[in-house]
């Protein structure tokens, strides 16, 4: 099984009440394949939401207590983006998922980068909070650029439509 973000999937979870579909991601979940997460619904938060970004490093920090999850406001979401990667680790362990395809970019999902806490748009490498915590558990996560290298790696054909 494959933890899929739900936006990937078409779901209006985006902070801003947006998805981002990408039909190979979706195609996933209809052959039964995968399991749709929102850390950030599952933290408690609504959508839509104002933007957030990881202020002082990267998800593990924020794990560490070395970083916070703030909004464009000045709210302190941390304890919510905890919360949903929390939960989504619990839901990829009751699903047996071994690996996760997330929204790159953002300070829950990013996988490779995220955004630099200046809410300039500026992104630095990195990764966020659920996929600090994944991969602490041995889930290894893709996100939407590279979950060509996943289905590869799964020799993954799709089914006939």
């Amino acid at each position: 099984m494959i933890l899929i973000s739900s936006c990937l999937a078409g779901l209006a979870t985006r902070y801003d009440g947006g998805d981002n579909y990408r039909e190979e991601i979706a195609r996933l979940l209809r052959e039964g394949k995968a399991v749709l997460v929102c850390p950030e619904q599952l933290g408690g938060l609504p959508t839509p939401r104002p933007p957030a970004e990881i202020v002082g490093g990267g998800g593990d920090d924020v794990l560490e207590g070395r970083a916070r999850v703030v909004t464009n406001g000045g709210e302190d979401v941390t304890a919510e983006f905890v919360r949903g990667a929390e939960q989504t680790l619990k839901t990829a362990q009751t699903a047996g998922a071994r690996y996760a395809v997330l929204k790159e970019s953002s300070p829950s999902c990013g996988s490779t980068m995220i955004y630099d806490g200046t809410y300039t748009r500026t992104k630095e490498p990195g990764f966020g909070v659920t996929t600090a915590l994944l991969r602490r558990h041995g889930i290894e996560v893709f996100s939407e650029n590279n979950v060509g290298e996943l289905l590869k790696k799964l020799e993954w054909k799709p089914e006939q439509e």
